[in-house]
């Protein structure tokens, strides 16, 4: 083979192959030129009367997409979607009510365990050898029945998180559960669903879709307004400024140095670092969503709004209204109201709260906490019994935070994740009382607004300390070092050593705090302009954009979730 056969050879393996040192994510260049085929191919399908060859064709290039971004787990995507698509037209055709219950059942079942296999297999095998003094290993068993069968090489020693597995199985989930409600009818056949499940702009970090939302739009034309297409084209704009001008410029630059080793630098820096992680996190995920959102719109497809200016929030309850809004809204409505919501406690509460508090026992790896823990729930059952008022208390608040706990466990088998929902889950039962008793509460001019905003930004931000540190170590560091070594003095030092950085949070900041009034007008202003103009103006920022680039690209955050 000559010299240009095998850069041919290279070239093609590099666009069909799956490479882990670079997946498949919006901010490569590769996926725009992916799109790019994506739409041309779209152009020829989108109009035909027959909406499943429009289905199938954008099925098999998000199952693609999938391969380039999580390798060889597009089969357990493929594995969820064949259940699920089944499960759920048994579901529907079934008169059979306790045969309905047994077919949902199975569906939660068999999507949750593959789920708690990647995400919480080092969890269980820790706790069984702290448990019983054993010395398990984790081994991947998916991977060694593939190497026994299809004798590959994957590695069995090591059991990976597949990118979006805790997404598209939400989704599966929920579209099981509306079909089960009768909320929804199934689709009409395997591709449309499989469609459903894998529509790349928003399969591995959401928006989460709701059947009911989606599917009537697989059987609908094709329809983007003019005014649509310019909103498009602003919202993928307006994401890459996200999530690489802002976001990844203070993490490479900023935060992830301070995260890294919070000692050696002073409290100021600390602070200005959890502060930092604030912006980065919400710049990082809603500029995906922004992308997904805008990306999707150009074939047509509308999906859900993510978020809605979380910073803005005036207490708790508003800012989880705001924030991953498709998540929130989905705890809600398939965990939270289930179990009781706001009106009691049910069985189910109070068991998943012992399971819960015997999950925190073995990540802290203490057994004198059991006694602890013990002697609490015997003291508010004992409360409960004799006072009504506190047992209607903690009835009407024992789901929301419940809600909040799994939430943060969610996120992933971490006594930091379970300390972070849990905090949440005060904050919000605080509120809910100091609503009722604030004299301030019904105060809405401009310094209370500040105020309000000020305060819940502010414990939002301090509860993302043990959402961002990977151990309890690094949290006590940071907290270490803002309380007994702030060293105000160093503070114009480092200004100006990090002048950038903080003039592009102040930048962040400034952008997200700007009234919903203004942002209108600009949004409005672009989508009017002549499409020459929304050409030289993404030329501008793209260029800007990428060149603000300083070291390798960055993964969105919520991939490893």
């Amino acid at each position: 083979m000559n010299l240009i056969q095998i850069d041919i050879i290279e070239a093609l393996k590099s666009i069909f192959l799956y490479n882990p040192k670079a997946p498949l994510i919006f901010t490569r260049f590769f996926f725009w030129a992916f799109f790019a085929f994506v739409l041309l191919g779209y152009s020829l399908v989108y109009k035909n009367k027959n909406r499943s060859i429009r289905a199938g064709y954008l099925f098999v290039l998000s199952v693609f997409f999938y391969y380039k971004s999580s390798g060889f787990f597009f089969f357990l995507m493929l594995f969820s979607i064949v259940l699920d698509y089944f499960v759920g037209k048994w579901i529907y055709h079934s008169q059979n009510q306790t045969h309905r219950k047994f077919l949902l059942a199975m569906s939660v079942i068999i999507n949750m365990s593959v789920l708690a296999y990647f995400k919480y297999s080092y969890f269980f095998i820790d706790s069984i050898n702290t448990l019983f003094d054993t010395h398990f290993v984790v081994v991947n068993h998916l991977a060694q029945a593939a190497n026994s069968v299809a004798g590959t090489h994957f590695d069995i020693d090591r059991i990976l998180l597949p990118v979006g597995i805790s997404f598209y199985t939400f989704q599966t989930i929920s579209y099981s559960v509306d079909v089960y409600r009768r909320d929804t009818e199934p689709v009409k056949n395997l591709i449309d669903y499989g469609f459903f499940v894998s529509f790349f702009p928003q399969l591995v970090a959401g928006p989460i879709m709701r059947a009911s939302g989606f599917i009537k739009q697989i059987y609908t034309d094709f329809s983007v307004s003019k005014v649509e297409f310019g909103w498009a084209i602003f919202m993928i704009l307006k994401g890459l400024i996200k999530k690489i001008f802002i976001g990844d410029y203070i993490a490479v630059n900023f935060v992830d140095r301070i995260f890294s080793a919070p000692l050696t630098y002073t409290g100021f820096e600390n602070l200005m670092a959890l502060f930092g992680y604030s912006l980065q996190v919400y710049v990082d995920f809603s500029g995906y969503t922004d992308i997904a959102i805008g990306v999707a719109l150009l074939m047509g497809f509308r999906l859900p709004q993510n978020f809605n200016s979380p910073y803005k929030a005036k207490n708790v309850s508003d800012f989880w209204r705001r924030w991953h809004m498709s998540l929130s809204s989905w705890l809600k409505d398939y965990l939270y109201i289930p179990i009781g919501g706001n009106r009691s406690g049910s069985v189910f509460s109070y068991v998943s709260l012992v399971i819960l508090l015997a999950i925190v026992v073995l990540l802290v790896g203490n057994f004198i906490l059991i006694p602890v823990f013990a002697v609490v729930i015997l003291s508010f059952a004992i409360l409960m019994r004799f006072f009504p008022g506190f047992k209607r208390n903690v009835d009407t608040n024992i789901n929301l935070m419940l809600t909040m706990l799994l939430g943060g466990l969610w996120h992933g088998a971490s006594l930091n994740f379970i300390i972070w929902g849990g905090l949440n889950g005060i904050g919000l039962v605080i509120y809910k009382f100091w609503r009722k008793i604030s004299p301030w509460e019904a105060y809405n001019n401009w310094a209370a607004t500040i105020w309000k905003i000020a305060v819940t930004f502010t414990f939002i931000t301090f509860t993302r300390i043990f959402f961002r540190a990977e151990s309890m170590a690094i949290v006590k560091d940071m907290l270490h070092q803002i309380g007994s070594a702030f060293k105000i003095s160093v503070i114009p030092e480092v200004l100006v050593a990090y002048k950038w950085v903080f003039l592009i949070m102040l930048l962040g900041f400034i952008t997200h705090w700007l009234s919903y009034k203004f942002k209108q007008k600009i949004e409005d202003w672009f989508v009017a302009t002549p499409i020459w103009v929304k050409a030289i103006i993404a030329t501008v920022v793209v260029v800007l954009v990428y060149q603000s680039i300083s070291s390798d690209m960055q993964a969105f955050i919520y991939f490893q979730f």
